[in-house]
């Protein structure tokens, strides 16, 4: 059968049809109009989705290579199809989406490869037929390089040819459409005839109905009416267990609230007898078979297509195991009854399905008339047939049973009903399983089957929806198969569609935030007003009033004095005075009547209330809901409860309009400017249940609108504002005459006016963190954010970046009046620092410190937007600075020859390297390379090839070189210390005769060297010393790594120390498996929580689904435990001391960095049980002094020894201690090691017993102990000792404690005496490796000594051994050490003693160097004040600590930084670290908390940390 593609002409899917054009000559598809776009492949086979329907093109095709050429491309291939169908299609999206569409295309002509794939004709054709991207067309809004691409595409044949046939439908024509009906396609029904078709909704009597219930009944009733066709509704009743009499009562009840009238009621129980008997022809017809394996095993066989031994039996056999099922015998209730169809099919629903089952469980239909009862899979296509369904309308998750439905019609011969697929109804944050709805009920999550934001149809209605408007919704659905995630805001903007004509107008105002307003002229009485604006059937309202006005505190922040405000339902009224207290802050407004002025159109508009004794206000709570589900949509793999949002109702206490004391339940309103609200509770005077006055409840209904309804202030309000900042950014362009520098441009001032917006939004964003307030606003603040950057970086093409504006010239006169002003800020800036150190001398309220500090940091931002500089102290504005740079102006070059222009790019670039090497500020740097560039730009036009620095001959390189290496040994001699230096100067020096000439750039690197600074940038050094020493490779999955040898031998030696260390404890290793049991996991809660976002999950084998998901160890407690508890039955066996060295797997996090934070890792764990508490307090400490053996013998690091605090300690522990090492050049602690006591806490949940021996009889909790030691310390160590030249290897841990080279190798050298040389090096590594010395001899000939020198420096090997033709003549070598680059003439017969001494001393060396940074890094303070002052110059402190989780979490959440606020600063809080075993003072007596609140218990050393 040949292919054939079916197109909507409405909406035709023009990826798909490009597709085809391409591959037209190797494919042939029929292409033909239709009402759906689908891809008939077969009788039984269709795609009717668009990127199914290009991928499938696509392999077919595979001589085109639409699909990519090799695996990489193919995953390329697949994000851009995932991005065509879901960025380009959101509208909140779109705008971020184009912008990455436009990043990509930068250097490319295609979106993968090097040839069109499938990439761009979905994603041209997603923007094709696309209403937002030509509304950012028609605006004129497209960047560059998309437009480049699309218009590209466009100009093609092919592309042509399809726009030409299948007209695209027009943005303006798809509005018009949408204004006519909301309505979705509804598939014709294959062989449906009027009169005569039968439809059927059978739910389940288990839960109440979801709206995916709602779309299933809406859809079949569509049906029985366009057909004029019969509706059957049937409670599935297949399962006793789960049938409920109660919801069969509300799921009729809620079928009845969606106007649904059934044509008849049925039950499956209706049909058991029948059902019963047609079980007894499958079995004497040999096609099932009674079975009673267990139903793990039996699962685990299906999975694995193992056949059951009873599969065989014969029909006497079945019969007999049949009957013991129906009379419900102990035996029968282990048996099932299976259809033997066929084990080893691809379609697991095939794998001998069970179609009966025994429970003595009684029926709340039949009793315990029966025994067994049939599954749903089997019951339903029998129920159908029976009762006459003509079309089965099933969602298409059912697709795979499809076959099975078919199956048993077939096998039991009788009529066959059409199966008719469609897709369900998926919505975003939400779950719509019966399960998980029950398990929110369950848990008290929410209020109960009704809650507003569960999806039930209650839940729905409750919250606000209409009938009206949820018919409406699933309508537009219609019957398509495509499966989709929707938005929950189109469900609610259909409802708005029906409430907003309707629902009545009032107000309410936020109680704790009214201002009151006196209008003196104001006479109290009461008017009737209409309650809806534009309909008057509503009704009639009563205002009232008065002299004395409430308003909204954030509409009375808004108003100026002199300004009239348009008081909505009254008129104008102008503000005489705003009165204030001592903080700012309004306390009343004066206001005066001017009702005769009709002008509103540029007034602000707000709502009102009057304070009048004869109407008074209502109390009122509005109530709002967030989505339960954080997260969009919830992976096949992910856990939902991950992402419950468990802070997800908020409410707000109101003073509501006099009318709403009238409200009934139901009862749908509008608040003004705040939205719609449903009547949850009415007001009452006196609630029966509190005998006190009980509030109106309102609750929010969403209206599909991603914005929030503006609450304060007014449409025209932020028109003027705008229009007051386009005036003063117009006023900045009148530049003085005086100006030596040319004026700025339109431009420029744009950029600065922008610049500062986005600083004001930061502002506004960091304002509502710090209130605490809603998501939306967040959210709708930081898209505005967003929003403004992306804006800023189209117009200056680059990142906006706190304290650094664009950069603009100015008059002298301005800036006089600049700096003036700028002076004026840096003093008050002064004073206000004095205010806050003021405070906390004298331990003011923290309250009063905390607004003085925001005080201070607001004068800060504004300062360094004035300046364009942090704040310093001692250093106000105009102070003495360095000599001016003269600006850098473009280079005349016209008249120029080849020759002398390329001088002037030479010069240029030696202009750009200067002003590097002084780091002069970026936008003088950028505006030189912006010269380089036209220069270089300017040559390639002048001779047509790109610039290139000149070069000497290759005889003249040649003999330069072996000039160099000829004189590299006596230059050593020579020079001893500085030859390193010399040696990374010598590509620079330039002459006429070889590499590059002066001023023409360096010459070319082999880049085998650290590229990046320790001190100047840590990360990228650190990436670049562990791949370049050979420490690790990078993987292509995220988090993890490949450990190379280098490293591997630094893992060994360490576990060549610790393995017989705590086998001298007697501790014994064994492997335990890597896979965990998802109930064993969960067994210990407190435990598994703490690791419940890191566990990965094994959910498939091959293509099979797992029946239960298998964990991969995140740690070994719950592998481990359960094994104990069977060996431990006395105390004769107990201890039990175990260690694994094994790896573990922890996969969720954003910022893997090797060795110190992977997905998977290498350790050693040690679990240990004890009889008693003492013994495994012993062992705690033993194993702690043993990691720091490890880092202070083995890897030369200090590290500090103590105990975490009560929020640090390790999940379900009693106890841990920790070893904690310093890294100074990041000023972050890092933790080492950690050894915890468990207490009894694991061996009860694991029921770890034994008999005490001194009560018999009775049973005790063994005390356990679990300590662990990671392949982190190979990190800690790079960190610690690397310099900017590598890796500095302790030398008890490195592979190579020397590393021997041979020097003075050249043309001029003879053979014997090269043979000699190398000998003689080959003598001294058979001597040291005699001694037990880790030696190597690199004897490669291919690369010249200097380059051995640098590679094995980059690796850190403690000692490099030269020898020369000179040192064999002197019996001798020159030593040099990694750690100081010193070095050490040795006579040859004192090589193994000398180096073995040499050795030791670099050893400690290091040692004593780490430890000397800790201590002038670890300090005390006993202040607030100090700590964060010392916390911030980067080192560790020990202060007074109550020891409260709470008080913790305030010092993390005080000691943090925002990098907007302060750029450049660490800007995590700091954390406890530990309790010090020995702190540095002992703590006094009555000391505070450094909190000044609870008294202190020990000096704890907290610190900023890995």
């Amino acid at each position: 059968m040949a292919l054939s593609l079916s197109v909507d002409v409405s909406s035709p899917c023009l990826g798909a049809l490009l597709t085809v054009e391409h591959i037209k000559n190797s494919v042939r598809v029929l292409v033909e109009e239709g009402k759906e776009n689908i891809l008939q492949i077969s009788e039984d086979s269709i795609f009717n989705d668009v990127t199914s329907i290009v991928r499938y093109l696509a392999r077919v095709a595979t001589e085109n290579k639409l699909y990519g050429s090799n695996l990489l491309e193919h995953t390329e291939v697949d994000h851009w199809l995932e991005f065509s169908s879901t960025r380009l299609a959101s509208s909140a999206q779109f705008p971020a989406a184009i912008q990455e569409l436009d990043c990509a295309l930068s250097l490319r002509t295609f979106l993968v490869g090097h040839e069109l794939t499938l990439a761009d004709l979905c994603v041209w054709a997603a923007l094709k037929g696309g209403r937002l991207w030509e509304k950012q067309r028609s605006q004129n809004r497209i960047p560059t390089h998309v437009q480049r691409w699309y218009n590209f595409l466009g100009s093609q044949d092919a592309f042509q040819s399809v726009c030409k046939k299948w007209a695209i439908v027009t943005p303006q024509n798809i509005v018009m459409n949408e204004k006519k009906e909301d309505r979705g396609k509804f598939v014709e029904l294959p062989g449906a005839e009027i009169g005569k078709v039968v439809v059927r909704f059978p739910p389940e009597a288990s839960g109440y109905l979801h709206i995916g219930h709602a779309k299933a009944a809406l859809l079949n009733q569509h049906y029985q009416v366009t057909f004029k066709g019969r509706l059957i509704m049937r409670f599935d009743d297949t399962n006793p267990e789960k049938e409920k009499e109660d919801f069969e009562k509300v799921i009729l009840e809620d079928v009845s609230m969606l106007q649904i009238k059934p044509d008849q009621f049925t039950y499956t129980s209706d049909h058991f007898n029948i059902i019963m008997q047609f079980a007894d022809k499958m079995i004497r017809d040999g096609k099932a078979y009674a079975d009673d394996t267990p139903p793990d095993r039996m699962k685990q066989d299906r999975e694995q297509r193992i056949e059951s031994k009873y599969r065989e039996n014969s029909v006497q056999q079945n019969m007999q195991m049949w009957e013991a099922m129906k009379t419900g015998s102990e035996y029968g209730q282990t048996c099932c009854l299976r259809a033997k169809i066929d084990m080893a099919s691809n379609n697991g629903c095939l794998r001998d399905p069970t179609i009966y089952r025994c429970k003595n469980t009684p029926h709340p239909r039949t009793g315990l008339k029966y025994k067994v009862y049939p599954t749903y899979d089997f019951a339903c296509p029998i129920v159908d047939s029976i009762e006459g369904v003509t079309h089965a309308l099933r969602t298409t998750e059912y697709h795979d049973r499809d076959e099975q439905y078919y199956w048993i019609i077939d096998s039991l011969e009788i009529r066959k009903p059409y199966v008719w697929e469609y897709s369900r109804l998926n919505l975003n944050n939400t779950v719509l399983s019966k399960r998980k709805l029950t398990w929110f009920v369950n848990e008290g999550l929410v209020d109960g089957w009704d809650d507003p934001r569960f999806p039930t149809v209650r839940g729905v209605l409750r919250r606000g929806m209409t009938v009206e408007g949820l018919k409406q919704f699933i309508a537009a659905q219609g019957g398509s198969r495509s499966v989709v995630n929707m938005e929950w805001d189109k469900l609610w903007a259909f409802n708005k569609k029906v409430i907003d004509p309707v629902a009545p107008r009032y107000t309410a105002l936020l109680q704790n935030d009214v201002v009151p307003i006196n209008v003196p002229g104001a006479k109290e009485e009461m008017k009737h007003v209409a309650k809806h604006p534009k309909n008057p059937d509503v009704g009639l309202k009563p205002i009232w009033y008065g002299p004395k006005v409430l308003i909204e505190g954030a509409d009375a922040e808004t108003f100026t004095e002199e300004e009239m405000v348009t008081f909505i339902n009254w008129g104008n009224i102008n503000i005489t005075k705003i009165n204030r207290n001592s903080t700012g802050k309004i306390t009343s407004l004066e206001g005066k009547l001017n009702l005769d002025n009709k002008d509103y159109k540029k007034t602000t508009k707000i709502t009102w209330l009057t304070e009048s004794l004869q109407a008074p206000l209502v109390p009122t709570v509005c109530v709002y809901y967030e989505h339960l589900i954080s997260k969009p949509v919830i992976g096949k793999d992910e856990d939902f409860k991950e992402h419950v949002n468990r802070n997800s109702k908020h409410e707000e206490l109101m003073l509501g309009d006099p009318c709403l004391k009238d409200l009934k339940k139901g009862d749908i309103i509008q608040l003004q400017r705040r939205g719609f609200f449903i009547c949850d509770q009415p007001y009452e005077p006196i609630s029966p249940f509190s005998c006190k006055e009980s509030p109106c409840v309102l609750i929010y209904i969403p209206d599909g609108h991603t914005k929030e309804m503006p609450t304060s202030g007014s449409k025209e309000k932020s028109k003027n504002d705008a229009a007051k900042v386009i005036k003063a950014d117009s006023a900045l362009t009148a530049v003085s005459p005086l100006a030596v520098s040319p004026a700025p441009t339109c431009d420029t001032l744009d950029l600065a006016a922008l610049y500062n917006k986005v600083s004001q939004q930061g502002e506004v964003v960091r304002e509502l963190k710090a209130k605490k307030a809603s998501k939306e606003e967040v959210d709708a603040a930081v898209k505005g954010l967003l929003s403004l950057k992306a804006e800023y970086k189209q117009h200056s093409g680059i990142e906006y970046k706190p304290g650094k504006p664009p950069a603009s010239t100015s008059s002298p006169v301005s800036k006089t009046s600049e700096s003036t002003t700028d002076k004026v800020l840096y003093d008050k800036i002064s004073q206000q620092g004095e205010v806050v150190r003021k405070l906390k001398a004298d331990k003011g309220s923290k309250d009063k410190i905390d607004e003085a500090v925001k005080a201070l940091l607001a004068l800060k931002v504004e300062y360094k937007q004035n300046t364009g500089v942090e704040y310093k102290p001692g250093k106000p504005p105009g102070a003495a600075t360095g000599p001016a740079i003269p600006p850098i102006t473009s280079i005349e070059t016209s008249g120029l020859d080849k020759k002398a222009l390329h001088s002037k790019v030479a010069e240029q670039g030696e202009v750009v390297r200067k002003l590097k090497a002084q780091k002069v500020s970026k936008a003088e740097i950028d505006a030189a390379v912006a010269v380089l560039l036209d220069l270089k730009g300017q040559y390639k036009a002048l001779t047509g090839i790109e610039y290139k620095p000149a070069a000497g001959s290759d005889e003249e390189n040649k003999n330069k070189k072996e000039k160099q290496n000829k004189s590299e040994k006596q230059n050593k001699a020579e020079k001893p210390e500085g030859h390193k230096k010399d040696a990374a100067k010598e590509p620079e020096k330039g002459s006429s005769n070889g590499g590059a000439g002066e001023g023409q750039g360096p010459k070319k690197q082999t880049r085998l060297g650290l590229e990046a600074k320790k001190e100047e940038n840590l990360a990228e050094w650190y990436s670049q010393v562990i791949t370049k020493s050979e420490l690790i490779e990078y993987y292509d999955v995220s988090g993890c790594y490949i450990l190379r040898p280098w490293s591997y031998a630094i893992w060994e030696a360490i576990k060549e120390f610790f393995d017989p260390e705590i086998k001298k404890l007697g501790v014994e290793n064994c492997y335990f498996p890597m896979f965990v049991s998802q109930a064993a996991l969960e067994k210990e809660k407190a435990h598994i929580a703490d690791f419940a976002p890191e566990v990965a999950w094994v959910t498939r084998s091959g293509k099979t689904e797992l029946a239960e998901p298998i964990a991969v160890r995140p740690t070994s407690e719950t592998v481990m435990y359960p094994t104990y508890a069977k060996w431990v039955q006395s105390h004769r066996d107990l201890p039990i001391k175990l260690n694994q060295w094994c790896n573990v797997v922890r996969w969720e996090f954003k910022h893997p960095q090797p060795f110190l934070r992977t997905r998977e890792f290498l350790w050693q764990e040690g679990h240990t049980a004890f009889a008693t508490e003492e013994e495994a307090a012993v062992e705690v400490l033993q194993i702690l002094e043993l990691y720091a053996r490890v880092y202070e013998e083995l890897l030369a690091i200090p590290v500090v020894k103590g105990r975490k605090t009560e929020k640090e300690k390790f999940a379900g522990g009693s106890y841990t201690t920790t070893v904690e090492a310093f890294v100074s050049a990041s000023g972050r602690a890092i933790q080492g090691g950690t050894s915890h006591h468990l207490g009894q806490n694991f061996s009860k949940m694991f029921e770890i017993v034994f008999e005490d021996p001194k009560k018999p009889g009775e049973k005790q909790f063994a005390y356990q102990n679990s300590w662990g030691l990671t392949t982190r310390t190979i990190g800690v160590m790079a960190m610690v000792h690397g310099d900017n030249q590598g890796l500095v290897l302790p030398p008890r841990v490195a592979c190579v404690q020397v590393i021997i080279i041979p020097c003075g190798i050249t043309n001029t050298l003879s053979e014997e005496d090269k043979d000699s040389l190398l000998k003689k090096c080959s003598q001294y590594l058979d001597r040291l490796t005699m001694v037990g010395i880790r030696a190597r001899a690199d004897l490669r000939d291919n690369y010249s000594p200097g380059w051995k020198f640098n590679h094995w420096e980059l690796k850190g090997v403690p000692i490099r051994l030269e020898v020369g033709p000179r040192d064999m003549k002197n019996n001798q070598f020159v030593a040099v050490r990694r750690d100081t680059a010193s070095k050490l003439t040795v006579t040859e017969a004192d090589a193994e003693t000398k180096l073995k001494n040499l050795l030791e001393e670099i050893q400690n060396n290091l040692f004593n160097r780490a430890a000397l940074d800790l201590k002038k890094h670890m300090v005390l303070a006993d202040t607030m004040e100090q700590f964060q002052q010392k916390l911030d110059s980067g080192k560790i402190v020990q202060i007074p600590f109550c020891g409260g989780i709470e008080c913790e979490d305030w010092i993390k959440k005080m000691t943090a930084r925002d990098q907007d606020i302060e750029p450049g600063a660490p800007s995590m809080g700091a954390k406890s670290l530990c309790i010090p075993f020995k702190p540095l003072r002992e703590l006094r007596s009555g000391a505070l908390c450094i909190s000044g609140k609870e008294p202190a218990q020990h000096y704890v050393l907290f610190g900023r940390s890995y």
